[in-house]
Protein backbone atom coordinates (compact mmCIF):
# COMPACT_ATOMS: atom_id res chain seq x y z
CA UNK A 1 0.00 0.00 0.00
CA UNK A 2 1.17 3.52 -0.70
CA UNK A 3 2.36 5.45 2.31
CA UNK A 4 0.67 8.64 3.49
CA UNK A 5 1.63 11.28 0.94
CA UNK A 6 2.45 13.93 3.54
CA UNK A 7 4.85 11.56 5.28
CA UNK A 8 6.35 10.76 1.90
CA UNK A 9 6.89 14.45 1.17
CA UNK A 10 8.68 14.87 4.50
CA UNK A 11 10.97 11.95 3.65
CA UNK A 12 11.55 13.38 0.18
CA UNK A 13 12.51 16.74 1.72
CA UNK A 14 15.00 15.09 4.06
CA UNK A 15 16.47 13.08 1.19
CA UNK A 16 16.74 16.24 -0.87
CA UNK A 17 18.71 17.91 1.92
CA UNK A 18 20.92 14.86 2.26
CA UNK A 19 21.79 14.93 -1.43
CA UNK A 20 22.96 18.56 -1.38
CA UNK A 21 26.66 19.36 -1.75
CA UNK A 22 27.38 19.36 1.98
CA UNK A 23 30.50 17.88 3.58
CA UNK A 24 29.98 14.24 4.48
CA UNK A 25 30.79 13.72 8.18
CA UNK A 26 32.17 10.26 7.50
CA UNK A 27 34.16 10.70 4.30
CA UNK A 28 35.25 14.30 4.64
CA UNK A 29 34.17 14.95 1.03
CA UNK A 30 31.02 16.07 -0.79
CA UNK A 31 28.09 13.67 -0.75
CA UNK A 32 27.72 11.86 -4.07
CA UNK A 33 24.72 12.88 -6.16
CA UNK A 34 22.35 9.98 -6.87
CA UNK A 35 22.51 8.78 -10.45
CA UNK A 36 19.44 9.77 -12.42
CA UNK A 37 17.54 6.94 -14.06
CA UNK A 38 17.15 7.21 -17.82
CA UNK A 39 13.63 7.16 -19.26
CA UNK A 40 12.05 3.75 -19.74
CA UNK A 41 11.22 2.53 -23.23
CA UNK A 42 7.84 0.78 -23.10
CA UNK A 43 6.84 -1.32 -26.13
CA UNK A 44 3.22 -0.22 -26.57
CA UNK A 45 1.22 -3.41 -27.27
CA UNK A 46 4.55 -4.94 -28.27
CA UNK A 47 6.47 -4.01 -31.41
CA UNK A 48 3.24 -3.35 -33.27
CA UNK A 49 5.00 -1.51 -36.06
CA UNK A 50 6.35 -4.92 -37.10
CA UNK A 51 3.83 -7.58 -35.99
CA UNK A 52 0.12 -7.47 -35.12
CA UNK A 53 -0.32 -5.96 -31.66
CA UNK A 54 -0.74 -7.93 -28.44
CA UNK A 55 0.83 -11.13 -29.70
CA UNK A 56 3.72 -13.05 -28.17
CA UNK A 57 5.64 -12.38 -31.36
CA UNK A 58 5.12 -8.62 -31.03
CA UNK A 59 6.16 -8.62 -27.37
CA UNK A 60 9.28 -10.67 -28.10
CA UNK A 61 10.21 -8.33 -30.94
CA UNK A 62 9.78 -5.34 -28.65
CA UNK A 63 12.30 -6.84 -26.23
CA UNK A 64 14.67 -7.67 -29.10
CA UNK A 65 14.50 -4.05 -30.28
CA UNK A 66 15.49 -2.74 -26.86
CA UNK A 67 12.34 -2.21 -24.77
CA UNK A 68 12.57 -2.16 -20.99
CA UNK A 69 8.88 -3.03 -20.56
CA UNK A 70 6.21 -4.65 -22.71
CA UNK A 71 2.61 -3.48 -22.42
CA UNK A 72 -0.33 -5.89 -22.57
CA UNK A 73 -3.88 -4.51 -22.47
CA UNK A 74 -6.02 -7.03 -20.62
CA UNK A 75 -9.64 -8.12 -21.10
CA UNK A 76 -11.53 -11.13 -19.76
CA UNK A 77 -12.91 -14.17 -21.53
CA UNK A 78 -16.26 -15.77 -20.74
CA UNK A 79 -14.51 -18.21 -18.43
CA UNK A 80 -12.63 -15.47 -16.60
CA UNK A 81 -9.17 -15.69 -18.19
CA UNK A 82 -7.15 -12.53 -18.79
CA UNK A 83 -6.09 -12.22 -22.43
CA UNK A 84 -4.36 -9.45 -24.33
CA UNK A 85 -6.58 -7.27 -26.53
CA UNK A 86 -6.71 -3.50 -26.80
CA UNK A 87 -10.47 -3.51 -26.16
CA UNK A 88 -13.17 -6.01 -25.15
CA UNK A 89 -14.30 -5.75 -28.80
CA UNK A 90 -12.55 -8.17 -31.14
CA UNK A 91 -13.32 -7.23 -34.74
CA UNK A 92 -10.67 -4.52 -35.06
CA UNK A 93 -7.72 -6.69 -34.01
CA UNK A 94 -8.69 -10.25 -34.98
CA UNK A 95 -10.21 -12.22 -37.86
CA UNK A 96 -13.38 -13.01 -35.88
CA UNK A 97 -15.65 -11.42 -38.52
CA UNK A 98 -14.33 -13.90 -41.10
CA UNK A 99 -15.25 -16.99 -39.07
CA UNK A 100 -18.82 -18.16 -39.78
CA UNK A 101 -18.95 -20.33 -36.66
CA UNK A 102 -18.90 -17.14 -34.57
CA UNK A 103 -21.31 -15.04 -36.63
CA UNK A 104 -24.03 -15.33 -33.98
CA UNK A 105 -21.76 -13.91 -31.26
CA UNK A 106 -22.03 -10.39 -32.64
CA UNK A 107 -23.99 -8.31 -30.16
CA UNK A 108 -24.49 -4.82 -28.74
CA UNK A 109 -23.21 -3.76 -25.33
CA UNK A 110 -22.74 -0.46 -23.53
CA UNK A 111 -19.06 0.31 -23.04
CA UNK A 112 -18.27 3.43 -21.01
CA UNK A 113 -21.46 5.16 -22.10
CA UNK A 114 -21.38 4.17 -25.78
CA UNK A 115 -23.50 1.49 -27.46
CA UNK A 116 -21.12 -0.75 -29.37
CA UNK A 117 -22.04 -3.57 -31.76
CA UNK A 118 -19.22 -6.08 -32.12
CA UNK A 119 -17.86 -9.42 -30.99
CA UNK A 120 -16.84 -9.24 -27.31
CA UNK A 121 -14.14 -11.31 -25.64
CA UNK A 122 -16.46 -11.84 -22.67
CA UNK A 123 -18.75 -13.92 -24.92
CA UNK A 124 -15.93 -16.33 -25.87
CA UNK A 125 -14.25 -19.03 -23.79
CA UNK A 126 -10.46 -19.18 -23.82
CA UNK A 127 -10.65 -22.25 -26.05
CA UNK A 128 -12.68 -20.23 -28.56
CA UNK A 129 -10.41 -17.18 -28.26
CA UNK A 130 -7.50 -19.43 -29.19
CA UNK A 131 -9.22 -20.17 -32.51
CA UNK A 132 -8.96 -16.50 -33.48
CA UNK A 133 -5.91 -14.93 -35.09
CA UNK A 134 -4.54 -11.40 -34.72
CA UNK A 135 -4.45 -8.82 -37.52
CA UNK A 136 -2.58 -5.57 -38.02
CA UNK A 137 -4.71 -2.55 -37.13
CA UNK A 138 -2.81 0.14 -39.04
CA UNK A 139 -3.27 0.11 -42.84
CA UNK A 140 0.24 1.49 -43.48
CA UNK A 141 2.03 -1.13 -41.36
CA UNK A 142 3.03 -4.65 -42.46
CA UNK A 143 0.13 -7.03 -43.01
CA UNK A 144 2.30 -10.02 -43.88
CA UNK A 145 1.48 -11.68 -40.56
CA UNK A 146 -2.28 -11.14 -40.48
CA UNK A 147 -4.08 -14.32 -39.43
CA UNK A 148 -0.91 -16.09 -38.25
CA UNK A 149 -0.61 -15.40 -34.51
CA UNK A 150 -2.79 -16.41 -31.57
CA UNK A 151 -4.21 -14.18 -28.84
CA UNK A 152 -2.04 -14.74 -25.73
CA UNK A 153 -3.12 -15.06 -22.13
CA UNK A 154 -1.63 -12.82 -19.44
CA UNK A 155 0.03 -15.91 -17.98
CA UNK A 156 1.76 -16.63 -21.30
CA UNK A 157 2.97 -13.01 -21.52
CA UNK A 158 4.47 -13.17 -18.03
CA UNK A 159 6.24 -16.43 -18.95
CA UNK A 160 7.64 -14.77 -22.08
CA UNK A 161 8.91 -11.78 -20.09
CA UNK A 162 10.57 -14.07 -17.55
CA UNK A 163 12.34 -16.00 -20.30
CA UNK A 164 14.13 -12.91 -21.64
CA UNK A 165 16.37 -10.08 -20.54
CA UNK A 166 16.62 -6.51 -21.77
CA UNK A 167 19.49 -5.25 -23.92
CA UNK A 168 21.14 -3.95 -20.72
CA UNK A 169 20.78 -7.35 -19.02
CA UNK A 170 17.89 -6.44 -16.73
CA UNK A 171 14.62 -8.27 -16.19
CA UNK A 172 12.00 -7.55 -18.84
CA UNK A 173 9.20 -5.60 -17.20
CA UNK A 174 5.48 -5.89 -17.87
CA UNK A 175 3.12 -2.92 -17.87
CA UNK A 176 -0.41 -4.40 -17.96
CA UNK A 177 -3.47 -2.19 -18.38
CA UNK A 178 -6.77 -3.50 -17.06
CA UNK A 179 -9.25 -2.37 -19.71
CA UNK A 180 -12.73 -1.19 -18.78
CA UNK A 181 -12.91 -2.88 -15.37
CA UNK A 182 -16.33 -1.32 -14.65
CA UNK A 183 -17.67 -2.94 -17.83
CA UNK A 184 -16.19 -6.32 -16.94
CA UNK A 185 -17.20 -6.25 -13.29
CA UNK A 186 -20.79 -5.42 -14.25
CA UNK A 187 -20.77 -8.72 -16.17
CA UNK A 188 -19.97 -10.54 -12.93
CA UNK A 189 -16.19 -10.66 -13.08
CA UNK A 190 -13.67 -9.49 -10.49
CA UNK A 191 -11.06 -8.15 -12.87
CA UNK A 192 -8.73 -6.69 -10.27
CA UNK A 193 -8.64 -9.96 -8.35
CA UNK A 194 -7.94 -11.90 -11.54
CA UNK A 195 -4.92 -9.67 -12.15
CA UNK A 196 -3.62 -10.07 -8.60
CA UNK A 197 -4.00 -13.85 -8.80
CA UNK A 198 -1.81 -13.96 -11.91
CA UNK A 199 0.81 -11.73 -10.29
CA UNK A 200 0.72 -13.96 -7.19
CA UNK A 201 1.36 -17.05 -9.31
CA UNK A 202 4.28 -15.30 -10.99
CA UNK A 203 5.78 -14.11 -7.68
CA UNK A 204 5.43 -10.56 -8.99
CA UNK A 205 2.77 -9.22 -6.64
CA UNK A 206 5.02 -6.72 -4.85
CA UNK A 207 6.63 -3.31 -5.23
CA UNK A 208 10.05 -4.50 -6.37
CA UNK A 209 8.64 -6.66 -9.15
CA UNK A 210 9.26 -5.43 -12.73
CA UNK A 211 5.59 -4.50 -12.98
CA UNK A 212 3.48 -1.37 -13.40
CA UNK A 213 -0.32 -1.81 -13.39
CA UNK A 214 -2.23 0.94 -15.16
CA UNK A 215 -5.88 1.89 -15.57
CA UNK A 216 -8.03 4.84 -16.69
CA UNK A 217 -10.48 4.20 -13.86
CA UNK A 218 -9.66 5.13 -10.27
CA UNK A 219 -11.48 2.69 -7.96
CA UNK A 220 -9.70 -0.39 -9.38
CA UNK A 221 -6.29 1.12 -8.63
CA UNK A 222 -7.40 2.17 -5.16
CA UNK A 223 -8.66 -1.37 -4.55
CA UNK A 224 -5.40 -2.95 -5.74
CA UNK A 225 -3.50 -0.53 -3.49
CA UNK A 226 -5.30 -2.00 -0.47
CA UNK A 227 -4.30 -5.54 -1.51
CA UNK A 228 -0.81 -5.17 -2.94
CA UNK A 229 2.32 -3.03 -3.04
CA UNK A 230 2.71 -3.50 -6.81
CA UNK A 231 3.44 -0.22 -8.62
CA UNK A 232 0.30 1.53 -9.94
CA UNK A 233 -0.18 4.18 -12.63
CA UNK A 234 -3.23 6.38 -13.17
CA UNK A 235 -3.92 6.90 -16.86
CA UNK A 236 -5.53 10.15 -18.00
CA UNK A 237 -6.91 11.29 -21.34
CA UNK A 238 -8.69 14.15 -23.04
CA UNK A 239 -11.15 14.25 -25.90
CA UNK A 240 -9.27 16.68 -28.16
CA UNK A 241 -7.09 19.77 -28.35
CA UNK A 242 -8.58 23.24 -29.01
CA UNK A 243 -7.12 25.62 -31.59
CA UNK A 244 -5.32 27.54 -28.83
CA UNK A 245 -3.72 24.38 -27.44
CA UNK A 246 -6.03 23.98 -24.44
CA UNK A 247 -7.48 20.53 -23.83
CA UNK A 248 -11.09 19.49 -24.48
CA UNK A 249 -12.95 17.60 -21.75
CA UNK A 250 -16.49 17.75 -23.18
CA UNK A 251 -17.44 14.45 -24.79
CA UNK A 252 -20.20 14.52 -27.44
CA UNK A 253 -23.35 12.60 -26.52
CA UNK A 254 -23.12 8.93 -27.37
CA UNK A 255 -19.33 8.69 -27.34
CA UNK A 256 -17.01 7.03 -24.83
CA UNK A 257 -17.21 9.05 -21.61
CA UNK A 258 -13.83 7.59 -20.61
CA UNK A 259 -12.16 9.77 -23.26
CA UNK A 260 -12.35 12.68 -20.81
CA UNK A 261 -13.17 11.32 -17.34
CA UNK A 262 -12.77 8.10 -15.34
CA UNK A 263 -15.89 6.10 -16.10
CA UNK A 264 -16.26 5.00 -12.49
CA UNK A 265 -16.32 8.69 -11.51
CA UNK A 266 -19.10 9.28 -14.03
CA UNK A 267 -21.34 6.44 -12.83
CA UNK A 268 -20.84 7.56 -9.22
CA UNK A 269 -21.94 11.11 -10.08
CA UNK A 270 -18.45 12.55 -9.60
CA UNK A 271 -18.06 15.49 -12.00
CA UNK A 272 -14.25 15.52 -12.01
CA UNK A 273 -12.67 15.02 -15.43
CA UNK A 274 -9.09 14.04 -16.19
CA UNK A 275 -8.25 17.75 -16.06
CA UNK A 276 -8.45 17.45 -12.26
CA UNK A 277 -5.51 15.04 -12.26
CA UNK A 278 -3.26 17.65 -13.91
CA UNK A 279 -3.72 20.08 -10.98
CA UNK A 280 -1.76 20.15 -7.75
CA UNK A 281 -4.79 18.87 -5.84
CA UNK A 282 -5.21 16.08 -8.38
CA UNK A 283 -1.57 15.08 -8.18
CA UNK A 284 -1.80 14.93 -4.38
CA UNK A 285 -4.92 12.76 -4.71
CA UNK A 286 -3.25 10.44 -7.23
CA UNK A 287 -0.18 10.04 -5.01
CA UNK A 288 -2.40 8.67 -2.25
CA UNK A 289 -2.83 5.39 -4.17
CA UNK A 290 -0.54 5.39 -7.22
CA UNK A 291 3.16 5.56 -8.04
CA UNK A 292 2.85 7.21 -11.42
CA UNK A 293 0.61 8.99 -13.88
CA UNK A 294 0.27 8.23 -17.58
CA UNK A 295 -1.00 11.23 -19.57
CA UNK A 296 -1.79 11.68 -23.24
CA UNK A 297 1.10 13.72 -24.62
CA UNK A 298 -0.71 17.12 -24.89
CA UNK A 299 -0.97 17.29 -21.10
CA UNK A 300 2.80 17.81 -21.20
CA UNK A 301 3.44 19.49 -24.56
CA UNK A 302 0.44 20.75 -26.49
CA UNK A 303 0.12 22.56 -29.83
CA UNK A 304 -1.98 25.21 -31.52
CA UNK A 305 -3.93 24.64 -34.73
CA UNK A 306 -4.42 26.75 -37.86
CA UNK A 307 -7.81 27.44 -39.46
CA UNK A 308 -7.65 24.07 -41.24
CA UNK A 309 -7.06 22.17 -38.00
CA UNK A 310 -3.42 21.45 -38.78
CA UNK A 311 -0.67 21.90 -36.20
CA UNK A 312 0.50 25.49 -36.21
CA UNK A 313 2.95 25.70 -33.31
CA UNK A 314 4.29 23.42 -30.61
CA UNK A 315 3.86 25.02 -27.20
CA UNK A 316 6.37 25.04 -24.31
CA UNK A 317 6.02 22.24 -21.75
CA UNK A 318 3.37 22.69 -19.09
CA UNK A 319 4.03 22.32 -15.37
CA UNK A 320 2.61 18.77 -15.46
CA UNK A 321 5.91 16.95 -14.91
CA UNK A 322 7.07 19.31 -12.18
CA UNK A 323 3.80 18.82 -10.29
CA UNK A 324 3.91 15.06 -10.68
CA UNK A 325 7.50 14.84 -9.51
CA UNK A 326 6.71 17.11 -6.56
CA UNK A 327 4.40 14.37 -5.28
CA UNK A 328 6.71 11.49 -6.16
CA UNK A 329 4.82 10.36 -9.27
CA UNK A 330 6.58 8.94 -12.31
CA UNK A 331 5.39 10.33 -15.66
CA UNK A 332 5.01 7.93 -18.61
CA UNK A 333 3.17 9.65 -21.51
CA UNK A 334 1.56 7.88 -24.47
CA UNK A 335 1.73 7.21 -27.42
CA UNK A 336 4.77 7.89 -29.61
CA UNK A 337 4.26 6.71 -33.17
CA UNK A 338 5.97 7.76 -36.39
CA UNK A 339 2.65 8.48 -38.08
CA UNK A 340 1.95 11.28 -35.57
CA UNK A 341 3.62 14.45 -36.80
CA UNK A 342 2.04 16.95 -34.41
CA UNK A 343 5.17 17.56 -32.38
CA UNK A 344 7.97 16.50 -34.71
CA UNK A 345 7.09 17.88 -38.13
CA UNK A 346 7.93 14.48 -39.58
CA UNK A 347 11.02 13.95 -37.38
CA UNK A 348 10.17 11.36 -34.68
CA UNK A 349 13.60 11.70 -33.08
CA UNK A 350 12.96 15.39 -32.46
CA UNK A 351 9.65 14.56 -30.78
CA UNK A 352 11.27 12.10 -28.37
CA UNK A 353 13.94 14.69 -27.56
CA UNK A 354 11.27 17.28 -26.73
CA UNK A 355 9.73 14.98 -24.15
CA UNK A 356 13.06 13.72 -22.81
CA UNK A 357 14.11 17.36 -22.34
CA UNK A 358 10.83 18.00 -20.50
CA UNK A 359 11.76 15.32 -17.95
CA UNK A 360 9.52 12.32 -18.66
CA UNK A 361 10.37 9.08 -16.84
CA UNK A 362 9.39 6.82 -19.72
CA UNK A 363 7.55 6.71 -23.05
CA UNK A 364 5.02 4.38 -24.63
CA UNK A 365 6.05 3.78 -28.21
CA UNK A 366 4.79 1.83 -31.23
CA UNK A 367 8.29 2.05 -32.74
CA UNK A 368 10.60 0.60 -30.10
CA UNK A 369 13.79 0.73 -32.18
CA UNK A 370 13.29 4.42 -33.05
CA UNK A 371 12.66 5.26 -29.38
CA UNK A 372 15.85 3.45 -28.35
CA UNK A 373 17.90 5.30 -30.98
CA UNK A 374 16.35 8.62 -29.96
CA UNK A 375 17.23 8.00 -26.32
CA UNK A 376 20.82 7.17 -27.25
CA UNK A 377 21.21 10.31 -29.39
CA UNK A 378 19.60 12.42 -26.64
CA UNK A 379 22.08 11.13 -24.05
CA UNK A 380 25.10 12.15 -26.17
Amino acid sequence: MKTNVFASLMVMSLLSLASCDYVDDFTGGPAEEPKAEQPLIIAHRGAQSVFPEHTLEAYAKGVELGADYIEPDLVLTKDGVLVARHEPMLSGTTNVADLPEFADRKTTKNVDGKEVTDWFASDFTLEEIKQLRAVQVWPNRPHDYDGKFQIPTFSEIIALAKSKTTASGNKVGIYPEIKHPYFHNQLGFAMEDALLQELDKAGWNHYDAPVFVQCFEVAPLQYINTKSTVKLVQLISTYDVNADGSLVFDVPAGDFISYAAPYDFYVDGDSRTYEYFSTEEGMLFTASYADGIGPWKPFIISFTKDVNGNVDKVLPPSDFIDLAHKYGLKVHPYTFRNEDEKWSGGNPEAEYHLFFDAGVDGVFTDYTDDAVRALESWKK
